[in-house]
């Protein structure tokens, strides 16, 4: 439809960024409903997952792509309120979680019909919201752009945040020995619940000696990174010959400096990528992916979103305070009444 059903409203509260800054910039405001054009389903948002670049781009650090909302938000879980020309096989009520290139944080937001994957069996929608963003983004570095086989020895970092607590569960699944790194033996003891086989703290130990030591000398064949910073060069130190690096963010800004030669001699692979600005076709063959092969991991409780809190929409800056903290396990969720 090019026109808001006579059945819905004609606005909607919607988080906005007032301004580059902290979490007190993020303040509701009444936006238009958004209109779903050919290809796109309208969702009545029920909940809506906190992610990093969601901080980033609050600081005025990571725009949306052209084309994209201005409103934060990058996964959402809700029914669908209208469908727009061309889209098929979808009905309105059903239950849906979506990967979105903005505007989560909303009463409604429009979305490729593509990108929205259905509610798996006994999961809330908090937890569904949970899946989009983290999922999308394992999936896709993991196993498509570095191709972790199992048998083969993974590193993540953060094991706690949404990423880590994701992969984790999915490296195991497919049978990889998996590593993570974490700030405290609380959060250690988190990740080998998950079913992390190392869960090794930066503060107490070197994660280069101790993957040393846990693999006789070996390293790790695949490694996620989100850090950056020094983290590269001792990636490359812990990675094993012929490893695979794949960078998808740099929270410690990025390396200042870097031996080469480790590289070359190790023959090693370092790659990277960003999910956001990537085109609808890519996203919805993610997407296809993830319902055939993770979907009935997450039906059968086999995997799980790992949810730390949730926050109503329109204590979305409190929610940002939250993952500011670095104290959580697991995803930060606004709900929408």
């Amino acid at each position: 439809m090019s026109s808001i059903p006579a059945s819905l409203p004609r606005t909607m509260t919607a988080i906005a960024i007032t301004a580059p800054g902290g979490p007190d910039v993020l303040a509701p405001e009444e936006r238009p409903l958004p209109v779903a054009q050919a290809g796109e389903i309208l969702i009545k948002v029920a909940a809506a997952g906190i992610n990093r670049p969601d901080v980033l781009q609050r600081m005025g650090l990571y725009p949306a792509p052209k084309g994209a909302s201005d409103l934060p938000g990058l996964e959402v879980a809700g029914w669908i309120a209208d469908i727009g020309p061309g889209v098929e096989g979808r009905s309105i009520g059903e239950a849906v979680t979506a990967l979105v290139a903005g505007g989560g944080y909303a009463e409604y937001v429009k979305v490729d019909a593509r990108h929205a994957l259905p509610v798996p069996a006994g999961l809330s929608m908090a937890e569904a919201a949970a899946l989009p963003e983290t999922f999308f983004t394992v999936w896709s570095n993991v196993f498509d752009r570095v191709g972790l086989k199992a048998g083969e020895r993974f590193l993540v970092h953060g094991g706690t945040s949404g990423i880590g607590t994701t992969a984790i569960q999915l490296a195991k699944a497919f049978g990889a020995e998996v590593f993570t790194t974490v700030g405290s033996e609380p959060k250690a003891e988190a990740c080998r619940a998950l079913g992390a086989d190392h869960a090794i703290n930066y503060n107490t130990h070197d994660f280069v000696d101790e993957i040393a030591r846990l693999t006789g000398g070996e390293g790790v064949h695949v490694i996620l990174d989100m850090v950056g910073g020094d983290y590269v060069e001792k990636n490359w130190q812990a990675a094993a010959v012929e490893g695979r690096i794949c960078q998808i963010a740099n929270l410690n800004g990025p390396a200042e400096q870097v031996n080469f030669n480790r590289l070359m001699i190790k023959r090693l692979v370092h790659t990277g990528s960003t999910l956001r600005p990537r085109d609808g076709a890519f996203k919805a063959a993610i997407a296809a992916a993830l319902v055939e092969k993770v979907w009935p991991l997450i039906a059968s409780g086999r995997i799980k979103p790992v949810m730390d809190s949730t926050f109503p929409l329109r204590q979305a800056n409190e929610a940002h305070r939250r993952m500011e903290s670095s104290g959580h396990i697991g995803k930060i969720v606004l709900t929408v009444d």
